[in-house]
């Protein structure tokens, strides 16, 4: 691993519980403490607990924060107001994605950003490039933890610790547990019912400590980073830099769900608007192994002998005990769902079906 690996603030208790570590998007992270399948089972029968402090945070404040958040990233903000969060995306010109992240609409001069790690500070930047005179745009990555708690009892764990859990689903409160100041937001990247916990970064330790015995006392487990993309794949949650990239648009990773298409102005309008109307060349599909192996990504997808796409993200799923995976199929090759693909896993053809993602139900409402 990198000598110049970025550390989060747990890093202590992450060792003492015996995890494992490896780097993502810059970042020395914990992979597993129990194992990747336990840590998967506890999060769909009982609850997991995440440390995706890693995870980049931003504040756009000052007159019209709301506002110029609105014409920058896709989603159409005017849909929400103060207390509620919004999945959105952040493309260039061309309608490839800089990034995909959560906005927090604290007030109409408050906007706060959750991007992914490695994308901060190309988010940022850009907010600042574009940003009217009398708008502060500041990096907060290391001003506050992200504690994510998933699964069945998550309500239990989150509301033990005296913060509010009963907000709808996107929504967002401000509490204190163990005398921490804490955001809590419904979200997650799971499937899951579950919140998103932000205490402040240096004193986080306290909050995390609270919630590990919390969660191991109903038969939980702290789960690392293999467990979350086993979970986010079963999901057909996007990566960024999987499933959305500067070269995959949000069409072609079916995120057009998060485009405010009726908006005068977002970064990439124009590039979108043009594809929506074309038909984007190629679709995000879900893959299901027909026989055994496990899936990865960048793998070519063949119908018959005719290549028509490729895996952008695989693994084997502990709940459904096969292999599924994400890919982009050319839509010129007009795959249909239940029909049989084969992918060349390292020079042998594993059958496939192609499927809707989720492969699995969601139960994050």
């Amino acid at each position: 691993m990198s000598d110049n690996l970025l550390h989060g603030p747990l890093e202590e208790q992450h060792r003492a519980l015996g995890a494992n570590f490896a780097e993502f998007g810059g970042w020395l992270m914990p992979v597993s403490y129990a194992g990747t399948v336990a840590e998967h089972t506890a999060t769909r029968t009982t609850v997991g607990l995440f440390d995706v402090s890693h995870l980049g945070k931003a504040k756009v404040a000052g007159p019209g924060a709301a506002a110029f958040v609105n014409s920058a990233f896709t989603n159409d903000l005017d849909r929400i107001g103060p207390g509620k969060a919004q999945y959105t995306l952040c493309c260039n010109e061309a309608g490839g994605v800089i990034d995909d992240l959560i906005a927090y609409y604290v007030a109409d001069d408050e906007i706060f950003l959750v991007p992914n790690a490695a994308n901060t500070a190309a988010v940022v930047a850009e907010l600042q490039r574009l940003a009217p005179a009398g708008l502060t745009i500041t990096d907060e990555h290391r001003s506050y933890a992200v504690l994510a708690v998933q699964g069945p009892k998550a309500g239990e764990i989150v509301a033990g610790l005296g913060l509010p859990t009963t907000m709808d689903y996107m929504g967002f409160a401000d509490g204190e547990a163990v005398g921490v100041p804490t955001r809590v937001c419904r979200t997650g990247y799971t499937g899951e019912h579950g919140f998103e916990l932000l205490p402040p970064w240096d004193r986080a330790g306290a909050v995390f400590d609270a919630l590990v015995e919390a969660v191991r006392a109903v038969g939980g487990e702290p789960a690392g980073l293999g467990a979350r993309d086993t979970l986010r794949t079963e999901m057909g949650y996007p990566l960024h830099g999987h499933e959305l990239s500067l070269e995959i648009s949000p069409l072609q990773a079916r995120t057009g769900w998060a485009v405010g298409w009726k908006k005068d102005a977002f970064w990439g309008r124009d590039a979108l608007l043009a594809e929506k109307q074309a038909g984007p060349r190629r679709l995000l599909r879900g893959l299901k192994a027909l026989g055994r192996g496990v899936l990865r990504a960048d793998l070519t997808v063949l119908d018959g002998e005719t290549p028509v796409g490729v895996t952008t993200s695989g693994t084997f799923s502990p709940t459904l005990k096969v292999g599924i995976a994400l890919a982009l199929i050319d839509t010129a090759a007009a795959i249909e769902d239940g029909q049989t693909v084969t992918v060349d896993v390292r020079g042998r053809a594993l059958e496939c079906e192609v499927v809707s993602p989720p492969f699995v139900q969601a139960k994050t409402r």
